[in-house]
């Protein structure tokens, strides 16, 4: 399984490379909001989420997403994982409800996605 820890930008054409080994247009992806980097890859949100704890990030700071590198603008992301589903944090469904996190998320990402 190919899953990459991203702390240094990447091309959308690398997220691409990733995304074949599952899901061709999209690659699931876990920000870690508090570092500022993200893990893409995997066959689950869960994957991702995994290694980037097994590599010192705390599970309250890690939120899922999909990324389509073909795609641009707000289609590009989607702030929906079931690793989200968390109601001690605020967030009892699959997509993130609360706007100041997407936009936390939005700019990690687009900073380590170029």
């Amino acid at each position: 399984m190919n899953i990459k820890i991203v702390t240094e930008p990447i091309t959308r054409a690398e997220a691409k490379e990733i995304a074949k080994e599952f899901y061709v247009e999209m690659v699931k992806g876990v920000v870690d909001v508090e570092k500022g980097i993200i893990a893409l890859g995997g066959e689950y949100h869960m994957d991702a989420n995994t290694i980037l704890v097994e590599n010192g990030s705390e599970q309250k700071n890690l939120w899922g997403f999909n990324f389509y590198p073909d795609k641009t603008g707000d289609e590009q992301i989607e702030y929906k994982a079931l690793v989200n589903i968390r109601p001690v944090h605020g967030n009892s469904v699959m997509e993130i409800q609360d706007e100041n996190l997407r936009t936390a998320m939005r700019v990690i990402i687009r900073k380590l996605i170029v």
